[in-house]
């Protein structure tokens, strides 16, 4: 195991290494690349920063109005019957678009049911298993300006529904 410790903490350094080794051999002026590269970076931040306020904004407001909560009570028969915790629905719902507002509610999780619990673990698991899909499409496809979007919300959709119909499955088999 700890070889796996000594080749983590060596990836980094090895690819900066890597890349200023291929840089010089292809004759390439590594400094000029990466500040242009963090320049174009820096660009691509200024240009989402309204839509990452806008939706950090839209996340908190909904959280705190209690109405995530009101949604996941109105929603609770249903996902019980399908054999998820209506206690992780808001944070389900939460992490398609802040991952940062999700991870306060897995923190909440951990304090009122424990790590180890049941809930802990599948909560653990689902956020591990699922994007912060709006998020995601709002900021890269505005980046890209992307106006046709096809089947990528309906694909992400299932994608994270079926990752956690196997969270439930897998975390209720290990925890039985």
């Amino acid at each position: 195991m700890k070889i796996l410790y000594y080749i983590s903490d060596c990836m980094i350094p090895f690819v900066i290494l890597y890349l200023v080794c291929y840089g010089m051999i292809k004759k390439v002026d590594i400094f000029d690349e990466f500040i242009d590269g963090a320049k174009d970076g820096f660009l691509t931040v200024y240009k989402i920063m309204p839509t990452l306020i806008g939706l950090m904004i839209g996340v908190g407001v909904l959280r705190e109005s209690g109405a995530m909560e009101a949604f996941a009570r109105l929603l609770a028969p249903v996902v019980r019957a399908l054999h998820f915790p209506g206690e992780l629905l808001p944070l389900f719902i939460v992490k398609m678009f802040s991952s940062s507002a999700a991870t306060s509610l897995l923190l909440d999780v951990y304090k009122n049911y424990g790590t180890d619990s049941y809930l802990g673990t599948l909560a653990s698991v689902l956020m591990s298993c699922s994007e912060t899909i709006f998020y995601t499409m709002s900021v890269y496809f505005m980046t890209a300006k992307v106006t046709r979007t096809r089947y990528t919300l309906a694909g992400a959709l299932v994608a994270t529904f079926a990752g956690a119909a196997a969270g439930i499955v897998l975390v209720g088999a290990g925890m039985g």
